[in-house]
């Protein structure tokens, strides 16, 4: 874990909140074709000028990196056609920084096939809204329906669960208690009643309940059937939602494209949401799906938790992968998580370095919060460089939550006074946390140094980083 401290003229709220950061360089849907394509660009950036064959030797390795990466081929083959076709015009060739230029126009064509600008859901004159989420089983699509619904009432909006899948057992259930646990409505009838009929009156009890929106969760299959498709179409006849979204895994990687394809045609989809973002497939589904089959993805599954959903931003997920970051989705979690009025009395804190054990650990809780460190590391620009040259298992989640469960050991006294922490303590609390007295140390010293360059910093003196604590 790296402890980052902002220099004290410029600490807003935001850095307050990230005054204590940590990376993990774990692997994550897109990290491998990122490395790779940073390879390319790093060396064209090493050559002054470029000439063609210099060109067509990156767009190799870009291609083969895509290919790679599960990539649709005619998907790759456009896309770099448009590339060079780019580049080797004069006003790039001829520049002083053409290999900048050039991941310029990468980024440019990388957005485009993503789908350009952001996707939103698409909104009535006459609430409520109407969302249908199809999709085969297993792919997350009862999870997706409490997330979207979690998102909307974010967006003060009141939505409508209604539970519609009555071939899978225990989805009606699953649905309930996602709905109870998020204090969110949720519609449904005995699993013996037809889908279609459910929806009905799912949608006739939003509007008597002065719903903003209804997600109809419907049933799903282990493939595509003519059974299937005509439930759906009976679905969407009867209650004519605005958006019908297939919810399909990503990590299926062109199985998912097909799926697609298959819905589109026999329902007529409006959009897409890709689930599993967060796993560590080769992510060429989700830079094909919108060439393919024409559809925007309107939003992604990070996470397995509830609030884990988030829109879907071509022009940042390009920047990931090109390893610009993303601070504009770094920068909304943090906002989204963090309390504004506490943050300022953290920043008071940290300005007259009185940020105790107590303050680090409601640190760490929130950033927990925002989502996996991997993910999180992600969209910090120029991260992924870095990342690559830590060890493997420098700054992995299991220290920090062991780092947590010392902490949560201590008594509320040593936590606002870790100097009264001797060897009798030590012991203790190394016991009840389930560490040794030295990883207690350890800590101890780390965080001893971090007060003290906060001192450094209200004074304004130099300082020098600690080692990451371990």
């Amino acid at each position: 874990m790296v402890l980052h401290i902002p220099p004290a003229q410029n600490l807003t709220w935001q850095a307050a909140c990230n005054t204590i950061s940590y990376s993990y360089p774990g692997k994550t849907m897109f990290e491998a074709l990122s490395e790779k394509l940073s390879k390319v660009f790093s060396v064209l950036g090493n050559k002054g000028k470029l000439s063609e064959k210099d060109i067509d030797e990156a767009l190799r390795q870009v291609r083969l990196s895509l290919l790679e990466a599960d990539v649709n081929f005619q998907v790759v083959k456009g896309f770099l056609a448009k590339i060079r076709e780019r580049s080797l015009q004069a006003s790039v060739l001829e520049s002083l920084t053409p290999a900048q230029q050039i991941i310029k126009i990468v980024n440019e064509e990388l957005v485009g096939i993503l789908g350009g600008a952001q996707s939103r859901l698409v909104t009535t004159a006459h609430p409520p809204g109407i969302v249908m989420l199809v999709g085969l089983q297993g792919s997350g699509k009862t999870t997706t329906a409490a997330k979207l619904a979690l998102h909307l009432r974010h967006e003060g909006q009141r939505p409508l669960l209604v539970a519609a899948d009555t071939r899978r057992p225990a989805a009606i259930d699953q649905l309930q208690v996602l709905g109870k646990q998020l204090n969110i409505p949720v519609y449904s009838e005995d699993a013996s009643r037809k889908p279609v009929d459910i929806c009905k009156r799912g949608v006739e009890h939003a509007k008597s309940i002065a719903a903003s929106w209804i997600i109809l969760d419907t049933g799903g299959r282990l493939h595509v059937d003519e059974d299937l498709m005509k439930e759906l179409k009976d679905i969407a006849s009867a209650t004519q939602p605005g958006e019908v979204l297939l919810v399909v895994d990503a990590m299926t990687g062109q199985d998912a494209v097909r799926v697609a394809q298959d819905f589109h045609s026999k329902v007529g989809l409006t959009g897409l949401v890709l689930t599993k973002m967060d796993g560590d497939a080769r992510g060429g589904a989700a830079l094909s799906i919108k060439s393919v089959t024409g559809l925007p993805v309107k939003f992604m599954g990070v996470g397995e938790k509830t609030d884990a959903l988030e829109p879907f931003y071509p022009e940042r997920i390009a920047s990931r992968i090109l390893g610009m970051g993303d601070m504009l989705t770094l920068i909304e979690k943090a906002e989204n998580t963090f309390d504004e009025k506490r943050a300022k009395e953290l920043e008071k804190k940290i300005q007259n370095a009185s940020f105790d054990l107590e303050d680090f650990l409601e640190q760490l809780k929130q950033i927990k919060k925002m989502g996996s460190l991997s993910q999180l590391m992600e969209m910090v620009p120029g991260f992924s460089n870095v990342g690559r040259r830590l060890p493997q298992d420098a700054f992995d989640e299991k220290r920090l939550k062991r780092i947590e469960a010392i902490i949560l050991s201590m008594t509320p006294e040593e936590r606002k006074k870790p100097d009264i922490i001797e060897g009798k303590r030590k012991r203790r609390i190394s016991q009840g946390s389930g560490t040794y007295p030295q990883d207690v140390n350890q800590l101890l010293n780390q965080f001893q140094q971090m007060q003290k360059m906060m001192k450094q910093f209200s004074s304004g003196k130099k300082f020098k980083f600690p080692m990451p604590f371990r």
